[in-house]
């Protein structure tokens, strides 16, 4: 009878699960801070996020309000037609100006 008398305080098996309890409770928190940190890129309307930039396995995805569009390149330089509009300029402070070009821009 003095299996009986002897009290649950002496189970190894309730401090396991007492430290996995813990363990829930730190991983909550952690996915609630992830969600709501204002740096996700995925909490905004619009977003544009860029996977290695300038490499041949760029990756683009685009989020506007609850649709996705991945873009994904296939390694070749792209050719098109089309005419100079303007120089760019960056400033020492790092701003970018753009300065069209033409006939028509000159007045």
């Amino acid at each position: 009878m003095r299996f009986l008398e002897e009290g649950e305080s002496d189970d190894p098996i309730l401090s396991l699960v007492n430290l996995i309890d813990v363990f829930l409770v730190v991983v909550a928190m952690l996915m609630i801070i992830i969600v709501r940190n204002p740096l996700n890129p995925f909490s905004n309307q619009s977003v544009v996020v860029v996977e290695n930039p300038g490499k041949a396995d760029m990756k683009i995805t685009v989020k506007e309000g609850r649709e996705l569009t991945r873009y994904q390149t296939n390694g070749s330089i792209g050719e098109g037609e089309g005419i100079r509009a303007g120089i760019t300029y960056r400033l020492p402070d790092g701003r970018m100006i753009y300065v069209p070009e033409g006939k028509d821009d000159m007045r």
